[in-house]
């Protein structure tokens, strides 16, 4: 039989607050969960608090030392290896109503659930719009001006709530402490559980007198102007995140602005990945003989030399005129198109019989 005091750090006799804080502080460190767990350390901890924590089989185990028998095993209702919920109550305690009392946030939080002490803020509603961007925008980047409806902190009180110059006071429902503790009983036996004040939000303090425009809340509907940059070498269907631009929320987090783009097409203009694309027809005497042509980029009008003999469907490659990128700009991809012309004239037609005759 193990010694349960020693199994806790403990001297015999050691107080039911004493085993309280050695087994929160043993199964903080050796739950299993934890990178400095040890699971086979976590059960022998649980068996002796199990024991040590129950007023009854703590006073048998002090009296009978290693021929106590447990009060019975851990035959049922056994969990997280070896403890039992029934230990917390025991038998008798669960006959008669009493059990020993226990603050259920603390037992949570040794199992790893965290107690729900450092529960996450309240947060805002995300906002999401669209908005449409010339393929040119959304090639180089640009900032617009939106104009939006939504929850935002309150401008007259600045998101506290009061008047100006009112102040504020404890709050009533949670006398100041921003926490409501409440005792309930179960078959467990007593228990106790720790929320915030969801009347200050958990501040502990309300205004001495409401702001008039927003009633107390903080928070008040209406428009606002948002600047969003949007960055160079956006894409179609891509969207911006805007974070804390959202909905505010007294006491929480703003939740997220969300923007999609839609990017118009340009009549000419094609994009691959950071390159761009664009179709230059070219007579076939330009094909055969070289020439020169000039063509509009995004930059603005560029010339660029067809030479001689080049074939249908060929690139021409400008460096760096397409997509701003990390690792620079792409290239303008120039595709020739040579134009076949349906009709000749009789002048044209025996031009390019002689040429057919010298084997072109």
């Amino acid at each position: 039989m193990k010694d349960y005091y020693q199994v806790l750090g403990l001297q015999k006799g050691a107080s039911k607050d004493e085993v309280k804080k050695a087994f929160r502080k043993l199964a903080s460190q050796y739950h299993p969960d934890k990178k400095t767990g040890d699971e086979a350390k976590y059960k022998e901890i649980t068996e002796a608090y199990a024991v040590l924590g129950d007023d009854k089989k703590k006073a048998e185990y002090d009296t009978y030392g290693h021929a106590f028998n447990g009060g019975g095993g851990h035959s049922q209702g056994a969990g997280f290896g070896g403890f039992s919920w029934a230990d917390f109550a025991g038998q008798q305690g669960f006959n008669n109503g009493q059990g020993f009392e226990f603050d259920l946030n603390d037992i949570f939080e040794n199992f790893g659930f965290g107690g729900g002490r450092q529960s996450r803020p309240a947060r805002g509603r995300d906002v999401s719009i669209e908005i449409n961007l010339q393929f040119k925008e959304a090639i180089f980047g640009t900032t617009r001006k939106i104009l939006i409806t939504k929850n935002s902190l309150c401008s007259h009180c600045k998101g506290t709530g009061a008047k100006d110059g009112a102040g504020t006071i404890d709050c009533a429902t949670c006398s100041g402490n921003g926490k409501i503790r409440e005792t309930r009983q179960s078959i467990m036996g007593s228990f106790t559980t720790v929320r915030e004040c969801n009347v200050c939000q958990g501040k502990g303090k309300v205004p001495k007198e409401k702001c008039t425009y927003c009633a107390g809340v903080g928070v008040a509907r209406g428009q606002e102007e948002i600047e969003v940059q949007v960055p160079s070498g956006l894409e179609n269907g891509e969207v911006i995140r805007l974070t804390g631009r959202g909905e505010a929320l007294q006491g929480g987090q703003p939740g997220d602005l969300y923007v999609k783009v839609h990017v118009e097409s340009h009549s000419r203009i094609k994009r691959d990945g950071n390159n761009l694309i664009v179709a230059l027809p070219v007579k076939l005497t330009d094909a055969m003989l070289g020439n020169t042509y000039e063509i509009e980029t995004l930059d603005g009008s560029i010339e660029v030399k067809v030479p001689a003999g080049i074939n249908h469907g060929e690139l021409l490659r400008v460096k760096e005129k397409g997509v701003p990128g990390d690792r620079g700009r792409g290239d303008f991809m120039i595709k020739v198109s040579i134009e076949i012309p349906k009709k000749l004239s009789k002048k044209a037609q025996k031009l390019i019989e002689d040429l057919r005759a010298e084997g072109i």
